[in-house]
């Protein structure tokens, strides 16, 4: 949170001396309404600080500002630069690996934006399209992305639609321009676009659509592997996860997501209104996913599609999706179960598969459908989530070059904290050690704060 600062100026009277306020005795402290104002605030920033500093208190303030512009609100990435795209190639806007921008689609445009790329590195697009929440949406509408050479010829073809719950949700389609030992188009250095336009535009709401965009670069290994897929891995579906849930707020977009590791996850949701988790799958490791609807008061009526878990991987490329209807009974859904992650699945012919092609934080996306308030009012309701991780994590590609951002395919001492590989939820002796230093360092946070807060109360007195 940034600081905040109030300018004024102090008015004298002969001498340069104040004189006392009518009614109140020379010497006497007077408190000014924007001092009384400027200490409650700086008690309510360090309120928000302790929240952050506590495991999900990042997302439960977002979770808080998103709620303030609707249910189904998105929280886009601060600092995201503003971008306009063109009608054309030839006024298409620079986009950097690494950055991420803001811009906005309207229904029957067509936007292009510009990439200079090298001739050694992958290079992944995303585009995450946020519709208006009172417009009607298609079960085909949605967004598609495209990244095409100088020539117009087409590197790669994406697109996300809103599904059979017909709810507006933001959906995300990814497009990619990829070094491949045997590709003869889209191999070379120079200029690309990426071509950004609504699927169905003649059946989509009249209004804009806002845009986040985000661009990775993936340099090549330093040294070559194999070019083909894995052969055999462990296809079979787990057990459900069991064990007593932990309260764990999701996230409101993708910049805001909450970390999770292994574990059973609740939280409160919403009709139309979508929640974001994070969780760090290391080089050799496997996700499994499933999200529990609890029931209704009013068990009757149907809702199609209610409850809808997605699995995004660390540059937001859609690996799985899965969706289930809602009868007011407790409804639950689970994604399907996935290879382990590394570096050859992206030869694979499975979009699935070739999803799971690098290390990082992979994204659980949960929405429920807004026409569920139609039947069930608009609650919120329990979800409970369940994260399952497997395998022993390897040693990943040695990268030629730092990829853009970094940080992006590989994993953090303390993303490793959070996805233990012993498969329990945490270890004790880090989390005991963690939650023994956050708690200083919140109860500092709470007593400074007290402390400001009644020394002021006394000068007011």
């Amino acid at each position: 949170m940034g600081t905040v600062r109030s300018g004024w100026r102090r008015r004298t009277g002969a001498g340069g001396a104040r004189p006392p306020a009518p009614g109140r005795p020379a010497g006497a402290s007077a408190v000014r309404p924007w001092a009384t104002a400027a200490v409650r605030l700086a008690a309510v920033t360090v309120l928000l600080a302790t929240a952050a500093s506590l495991p999900g208190g990042t997302a439960l303030a977002a979770g808080a500002a998103g709620a303030a512009g609707g249910a189904e609100g998105y929280a886009f990435a601060d600092g995201a630069a503003r971008v306009e795209g063109a009608s054309d190639t030839a006024g298409a806007a620079l986009l950097q690996p690494g950055a991420t921008y803001r811009s906005s689609l309207a229904r029957n445009d067509t936007l292009y934006y510009r990439l200079e790329l090298d001739a050694d590195s992958d290079t992944y697009v995303s585009v995450t399209a946020v519709p208006g929440s009172e417009g009607e949406v298609t079960a085909v509408d949605g967004v598609r992305v495209s990244v095409r050479d100088a020539d117009g010829a087409s590197c790669s073809l994406g697109s996300a639609t809103f599904g059979a719950a017909h709810s507006p949700r933001p959906v995300t389609a990814w497009g990619m321009r990829e070094i491949e030992p045997r590709a003869s188009r889209c191999q070379d250095a120079g200029t690309y676009y990426v071509a950004v336009e609504r699927v169905r535009p003649q059946d989509s709401p009249p209004d804009d659509w806002d845009l986040e965009l985000t661009t990775a670069a993936e340099p090549r290994p330093r040294q070559a592997g194999p070019t083909e897929p894995p052969g055999t891995w462990d296809s079979a579906s787990p057990e459900p996860l069991a064990g007593q849930p932990e309260r764990r707020a999701g996230g409101s977009g993708f910049a805001r997501a909450t970390a999770v590791g292994q574990g059973v996850w609740q939280s409160d949701i919403r009709p139309g209104q979508t929640l974001y988790y994070k969780v760090p799958v290391d080089w050799g490791r496997q996700v499994y996913a499933s999200a529990e609807l609890g029931g209704s008061d009013d068990a009757s009526g149907y809702a199609t599609g209610a409850l809808r878990l997605g699995l995004h991987n660390p540059v937001r490329g859609e690996v799985d999706d899965a969706a289930k209807g809602y009868t007011g009974r407790p409804a639950a859904v689970g994604l399907a179960a996935l290879p382990p992650v590394a570096y050859p699945n992206r030869y694979a012919s499975s979009r699935q598969v070739g999803a799971l092609r690098f290390a990082g934080d992979y994204y659980l996306v949960v929405h429920l459908a807004a026409q569920v308030a139609d039947d069930f009012g608009d609650g919120p309701f329990g979800l409970t989530l369940r994260v399952r991780l497997r395998g022993t994590a390897e040693a990943g590609p040695e990268y030629a070059g730092e990829p853009r951002p970094k940080g992006v395919f590989e994993l953090s001492a303390a993303d490793r904290a959070v996805a233990p590989e012993n498969g329990a939820t945490r270890d004790g002796d880090d989390a005991m050690r963690a939650v023994a230093v956050g708690g200083i360092g919140t109860g500092s946070l709470l007593l400074a704060g007290l402390a400001v807060w009644t020394v002021t109360a006394r000068r007011r007195a």
